[in-house]
């Protein structure tokens, strides 16, 4: 059994979905009648093979300052942690404060979310062979899917992928992937620092779509001291985040289709 870490912290000076619809926080976002987080949570409840364990974020002053939001939280089972400074920070934060293994990690505006992509994940990760699993949506599936969504693709040698926010620690050496990625995202801003990380041998040959998803990952785990691995994701849903107007009319349009059916 899986315990479950949500990721729900907001960028410093919210992101634009929240400060577009006036909220405290994303996760909060209202889609097809019910918060994105509460989405997420029900997901859980429903789920086999993972169960409720912590929701990393928002902050302090939101969590408690919410009632809406504490209520979600609260009567899901799951317990509220602060977050740190940056996602992958956050679910070190996560993970580290569980102290048990395996964790599913996923995130809060995974408004998409259905119990049986959480179990099919699990079940494929812990048999992909890793100390940490991402899971990936190859981007044919999700064009053909929905042709007019926009989001960020992946392309490699073998083909593209899109992320799919839901990842798998197996053990503490896991926890090493997402220091190095720390690492990364604290140098957002100095691409050519990242470029050191990564090697710019490797950048160049990543640029110029000659690395494959398989030269990738076991670049990350040598970089990293742990073996990243990674599981293909039939279900264009599972690459839909809501962090946009047009991915919650999206998400919106999704859900209503699947009731309709």
């Amino acid at each position: 059994m899986f315990t479950s870490v949500v990721l729900a912290g907001e960028r410093p000076g919210r992101s634009p979905l929240s400060q577009a619809l006036d909220l405290p926080a994303s996760v909060l976002v209202d889609v097809a009648g019910k918060p994105s987080l509460q989405r997420v949570l029900e997901a859980v409840a429903g789920a086999k093979k993972a169960e409720a364990g912590l929701v990393c974020g928002p902050a302090d002053s939101v969590y408690h300052g919410h009632s809406g939001l504490r209520h979600i939280v609260e009567g899901s089972g799951f317990q509220w942690l602060a977050p740190a400074q940056g996602p992958s920070a956050s679910a070190i934060r996560a993970v580290e404060a569980l102290k048990r293994f395996p964790v599913f990690i996923t995130a809060g505006d995974h408004a998409l979310l259905t119990p049986e992509l959480i179990d099919n994940f699990c079940t494929e990760a812990a048999l992909a062979g890793g100390d940490i699993v991402v899971g990936f949506v190859p981007y044919a599936l999700v064009q053909q899917a929905f042709p007019e969504s926009r989001r960020t693709v992946h392309h490699y040698r073998d083909g593209a992928v899109c992320g799919s926010n839901l990842f798998a620690v197996l053990n503490p050496r896991g926890i090493q992937a997402l220091r190095f990625w720390q690492a990364v995202e604290a140098e957002r801003k100095r691409p050519w620092k990242i470029a050191q990380k990564l090697g710019p041998g490797f950048l160049l040959r990543f640029l110029a779509r000659q690395v494959s998803l398989a030269d990738a990952l076991k670049r990350l785990s040598a970089l990293s001291g742990c073996t990243v691995a990674s599981v293909k994701i039939d279900s264009a849903r599972a690459a839909v985040d809501v962090d946009s107007l047009a991915d919650r009319d999206l998400a919106e349009r999704i859900l209503r289709d699947s009731i309709a059916d």
